[in-house]
């Protein structure tokens, strides 16, 4: 494990195993590796490959600066990208995130689709037509924040019943970010949105949507529009919690399927 440089940030990565390098990300106000509690964490079924779990700035053991913008998906890409050309220089990698996370690669393989063999889209956020109220919602939270603190913000959280899909899991609702920087965190949520569905239509890489029901902030609709846009995808939706445990499993068939540990070399990025 390790920190590495960003603008503004620094980024811990957590390496383990050895063998083709397969990311993990983490959804808003959590960390990489607090998603195995959700089910979220996709690398329990892999075997062979080095897993790179990675904390997004202000999330977990990364640090940050008050600043909204350096909380927007595509600044985030690009600390994802940034820390793959030290982490793992020159290679492809599959990777795997939920809500904030899938939003995150996304951008990055519109920026750098040679760099990736597959992404795994877990739980994807509002979007779009979708967003504006989300916006709303994380602004109103990042007030609350201010003025009442984050155990407020933990308290309402733990209120609002969780997805079908993760009925047998325990809810954690206090966010892995500092007091400090949360509101920024909010404010920047506020501001991002996911990429332009023209760019969307021309995404070369293989994509794999999980998705689950009845969770206004990670709609079905989002999960089902981007399976329409994106030009090789598959979509599967839980509504239960043996769905749910299906995950990983099938997440370690879909990237062995799709070349995961391609070594055969990107990688310029393309404007």
């Amino acid at each position: 494990m390790g920190m590495y440089q960003a603008d503004g940030a620094q980024l811990h990565c957590r390496s383990a195993g050895e063998g083709p390098a397969v990311v993990q990300l983490h959804g808003l106000t959590s960390h990489a590796l607090r998603e195995r509690a959700a089910g979220l964490d996709m690398t329990q079924e892999l075997h062979g490959v080095r897993t790179l779990h990675i904390d997004a700035r202000a999330h977990g053991s990364s640090t940050g600066r008050p600043v909204p913008e350096d909380y927007v998906w595509p600044q985030l890409a690009a600390d994802l990208l940034g820390l793959l050309d030290v982490v793992a220089p020159g290679e492809r990698v599959a990777a795997a995130g939920p809500s904030m996370g899938a939003a995150t690669l996304l951008y990055a393989a519109l920026e750098d689709p040679d760099r990736f063999t597959s992404l795994t889209l877990l739980v994807p956020p509002t979007a779009w037509e979708t967003r504006a109220a989300q916006a709303k919602d994380y602004r109103r939270a990042a007030r609350m924040v201010e003025a009442l603190g984050v155990a407020a913000f933990a308290r309402l959280g733990r209120l609002m019943p969780p997805p079908p899909a993760q009925a047998d899991r325990t809810k954690e609702t206090m966010p892995s970010v500092s007091r400090e920087l949360l509101p920024s965190v909010f404010r920047g949520a506020a501001l991002t949105d996911l990429p332009d569905p023209e760019r969307l239509r021309r995404l070369d890489v293989p994509c794999q949507l999980l998705a689950w029901t009845e969770d206004a902030a990670h709609p079905l609709s989002t999960a089902e529009e981007l399976h329409r846009l994106l030009p090789d995808s598959t979509l599967d939706v839980a509504e239960t919690p043996e769905q749910l445990r299906s995950w990983p499993r099938r997440t370690a068939e879909f990237m062995a399927r799709r070349g995961a540990g391609d070594r055969t070399g990107p990688t310029g990025r393309r404007s």
